[in-house]
């Protein structure tokens, strides 16, 4: 029996009591009604929708400012908060959570996009321990099926405030995470060492990539790529169409696949890109292949191969891309017509071929140098995640 197991046989035999979030909590409205000036003029930090997703615990200054009045301190986090992205293009995206796991030294807030969830004053919930319980998979699982619209997905907070949670004594709280931020601790040291790798690449890409004016000819990518966007694709058209070729959407997980179904709408040599979400400007290759993208994807096909390589345009748009992302009021964009804007350097084809010809064997280089670390940053996220819903599932304490 491990020290857990022992704890809750010691502390709470008969099961862990479970409550509604609207029972132990309430909902804070993030900041409404901005506009861009308050964006650019802004004289306070706020958390973005991309922070949230990417964070599971707040314990920084954001460098974004807004502008806040007096009246929305409201809007201000506090220890123990749970923010929550509350709208965004798709389901998926909805309902990520960072939970603020040490006092901020100034007031932080929140944009329109997000909202917070505070306990109630004398709940007792760990900070550390709501970090975990609340970026689990069962949690997200059931945030999910709280969302829903047409163009844009948002949470319905009823639904939210609906949702149980386990809410076991402070020492059982307090040792799951001790156990759990192990595991976190060393993945974030693994993806470290990754990310360093990936500099690495990334600066000798930009060495290559870089010309004198005489040898290049400036261009826009709308004058040598035709653009397009994919459309509107439910989870529920996946599943009543399965198949084998893949359906990309604005993760980056899974090399951007969203799911497959039994047809297809490209087998072209192409580009395509993220437009919306945490994700906007990530740029895809695919050659060889019958596809799909959705609404939140951007197809690039190079109009004249005999000019242009399309490979080329995959690591030029890879570094140039994402400095064209708006990140406007919290909800990152890459539209069609900002990358068709985007002017790029254009050398010779046989130029470009040689570039290319560099740039994949260096590829394959550093990704064969990695390629232990991207498989154990993987083995101990699945770890984690085993012992992350083993030690989140209680016995329910039944209530008389």
């Amino acid at each position: 029996m491990n020290r857990v197991e022992r704890l809750i046989s010691e502390i709470c035999p008969d099961g862990v009591p479970v409550f509604p979030l609207g029972e132990i909590g309430t909902t804070v409205s993030g900041l409404r009604g901005k506009s861009k000036s308050d964006f650019s003029e802004g004289n306070a930090p706020y958390v973005s929708y991309v922070e949230i997703f990417n964070n599971p615990g707040i314990d920084f200054v954001p460098e974004k400012r807004v502008k806040v009045g007096s009246g929305e301190n409201q809007s201000a986090i506090q220890l123990g908060d749970v923010l929550v992205t509350g709208s965004s293009e798709t389901r998926n995206e909805c309902g990520m959570t960072s939970v603020v796991t040490s006092v901020p030294e100034l007031p932080i807030y929140v944009n329109s996009f997000c909202f917070i969830w505070r306990p109630n004053q004398g709940v007792e919930l760990d900070p550390q321990f709501a970090k975990h319980l609340f970026r689990g998979r069962a949690f997200r699982d059931q945030v999910i099926e709280t969302a829903n619209g047409v163009t844009r997905q948002n949470i319905s907070k009823p639904k939210f405030l609906s949702i149980e949670v386990p809410l076991p004594p402070l020492p059982v709280q307090r040792e799951i995470a001790s156990i759990l931020n192990k595991f976190t601790e060393l993945e974030a040291e693994l993806e470290a060492e990754l990310e360093a790798r990936k500099f690495q690449y990334e600066h000798f890409s930009k060495s290559m990539l870089e010309f004198k004016d005489s040898e290049t000819q400036r261009v826009l990518v709308s004058e040598v790529c035709r653009i397009s966007r994919g459309t509107v694709i439910s989870k529920d058209y996946l599943r009543d169409h399965p198949g084998r070729y893949p359906v990309y959407s604005s993760q980056t997980l899974n090399n951007g696949i969203f799911g497959y179904i039994d047809t297809f709408a490209y087998d072209f040599e192409s580009l395509t890109w993220t437009t919306d979400g945490a994700n906007a400007g990530s740029i895809f290759f695919h050659q060889n292949e019958k596809f799909t993208i959705t609404n939140v994807c951007g197809l690039l096909q190079v109009l004249d191969p005999s000019r242009v390589s399309t490979r080329f345009m995959y690591y030029v748009l890879s570094a140039e891309a994402p400095k064209y992302v708006s990140a406007g009021m919290g909800n990152p964009k890459l539209m069609a017509g900002t990358m068709g804007e985007i002017q790029i350097e254009l050398p010779s084809l046989k130029k470009q071929n040689e570039i290319v010809a560099v740039l994949d064997k260096f590829d394959a280089l550093v990704n064969g140098i990695t390629e232990g670390l991207p498989a154990e940053i993987a083995a101990r996220r699945t770890q984690y995640e085993y012992y992350q819903s083993k030690l989140l599932t209680f016995k329910k304490l039944e209530v008389a």
